[in-house]
């Protein structure tokens, strides 16, 4: 793979992107608007398609999207919403009537939608005129709208049609994307045609060739760079501020889904999260990744601090003793099994993982990210800016107090009872060990300096029309 990146080409033609292709071959599926999953490819290519009633600008802050102005009443407690003048891609209008049962479907709990766990606050969506939409609540939710701005949450009709910002204007593969023009934005003697340079061709590959379509000059843009892909950034010579990482927020640990054998008792839990040296571990994958060694990043929603674990407090060889004792105590054989996601990163962090367990008299086995297991890697950046969504993500499973908590904060009918249910439930699952946290998420991206628009944000989201200049 060893190559020099060359030259870039002047601000002129279409924006070549290259997105990260899921390895799962049950993600992928032909052609037209994907739905929505965890591949970074097919959600760059809905979101690029369809729009929700917001979206995500370059910074990753709420900007219009099929709306084009709302109001917050109640203390969040309903959101009203006007729709813009739009159209579907066959050119007929959009209207509140059509959207309604759209967004009905996808908070429903059958939809299948990843994030209607974290919008059972919502008790009714209507149509209050052609162009008006209300949401209401039945508790308050103020980060209502970074849900709302997630390719999960694209407006999509049956007929798998969206309303940009982007259409196909040549199918490939790759397929060629064009700005359709707002009106808003366009005067009627303006010339409406997008000019060549907005127009983006949206290349879905494997990590390795997208790298080193990257590093050969042949794209402007990869985007879905994670941990597992990092050290392959070390066999082409790129430059480095062509590197972007995300300052990305959410959970990257080792989720403990079997509560059997050693991992029965909280404190056996504990004592294996107190074994890990993470500043070690994360510098075998990457340099200047973040460490972390609690579930919350901030008090976020809670009315209390983030929860320290207890070992915090000892040096490393304290923490490791304490973990070889109570594996000896255990008195038979303990091993585990730990799954992991494909890719070099991946490697080395089993590497890092398995001497861990090792030194403490655990024997590991590393097993296929689907497969039965002791431990799980999750690695996911949060959709909107909760504590309850680390908690409930960390919590699978775990133990009765923690969930009766959990729900508690869900169901809370104010703020401020919200506030304080979410602090009991980080109590609780700091004592009960669910999860070991490791780090933050890493994401990474490669541009050239023709993308004006490019910010690393904490959404770790980088829409196709916030690239080089405003289309729409």
């Amino acid at each position: 793979m060893a190559t020099t990146a060359c030259e870039r080409h002047a601000d002129h033609g279409a924006v070549v992107v290259s997105t990260v292709q899921s390895t799962n071959p049950s993600a992928r599926s032909g052609g037209g608007l994907p739905p929505a999953d965890d591949d970074t490819s097919r959600r760059v290519l809905r979101d690029a398609l369809a729009q929700g009633l917001v979206r995500f600008d370059a910074n990753g802050q709420i900007e219009p999207g099929l709306a084009e102005r709302w109001i917050v009443i109640d203390e969040g407690g309903s959101f009203i919403f006007r729709l813009r003048e739009a159209k579907w891609n066959d050119g007929s209008p959009v209207t509140a009537e059509q959207v309604v049962p759209i967004l009905r479907r996808l908070v429903s709990p059958q939809s299948g939608n990843p994030l209607a766990p974290f919008l059972t606050a919502i008790d009714e969506i209507v149509v209050m005129t052609p162009q008006v939409i209300e949401i209401r609540l039945s508790r308050p939710r103020p980060d209502l709208l970074k849900l709302f701005a997630q390719p999960e949450m694209a407006i999509v009709d049956r007929g798998r049609r969206g309303t940009g910002p982007f259409r196909i204007i040549r199918a490939g593969p790759p397929p060629l994307l064009r700005p359709i023009p707002d009106p808003r934005r366009v005067e009627p003697e303006d010339d409406a045609t997008p000019a060549p340079e907005e127009d983006v061709r949206l290349i879905a590959e494997t990590p390795a060739r997208a790298i080193l379509r990257f590093a050969g000059g042949r794209s402007d843009l990869l985007l879905g760079g994670q941990f597992e892909t990092w050290p392959l950034l070390d066999a082409v010579r790129i430059n480095q501020a062509a590197i972007q990482v995300d300052p990305a927020a959410g959970l990257f640990g080792l989720s403990i889904v079997r509560r059997d054998g050693f991992l029965t008792d909280p404190a056996n839990r504990q004592a294996l999260s107190a074994a890990f040296d993470r500043a070690a571990m994360l510098a075998a994958v990457a340099p200047n990744w973040e460490a972390a060694d609690r579930l919350l990043p901030d008090t976020l929603d809670s009315d209390a601090p983030p929860q320290i674990p207890g070992w915090a407090l000892l040096n490393l060889d304290e923490r490791r003793s304490g973990a070889r004792a109570r594996v000896a105590a255990w008195g038979q054989p303990v091993r585990l099994r730990i799954a992991l996601p494909r890719g070099p990163g991946a490697n080395l962090l089993y590497g890092q993982i398995g001497a861990t367990l090792l030194a403490i008299g655990i024997t590991p086995e590393r097993v296929a990210l689907d497969d039965p297991a002791d431990l799980r890697l999750i690695d996911a950046v949060a959709p909107y800016d909760s504590a309850r969504w680390y908690l409930a993500t960390a919590c699978a499973p775990c133990g009765e107090a923690a969930m009766a908590a959990i729900e508690q904060a869900r169901l809370a009918p104010t703020l401020a009872e919200r506030g304080s249910a979410i602090a009991t439930a980080d109590a609780a699952i700091n004592a009960d060990t669910p999860f070991i946290p490791l780090a933050r998420p890493l994401r990474w991206s490669l541009t050239t300096p023709r993308l004006r628009q490019f910010q690393t944000n904490s959404r770790a989201w980088h829409p196709l029309n916030r690239l080089r200049a405003i289309t729409n």
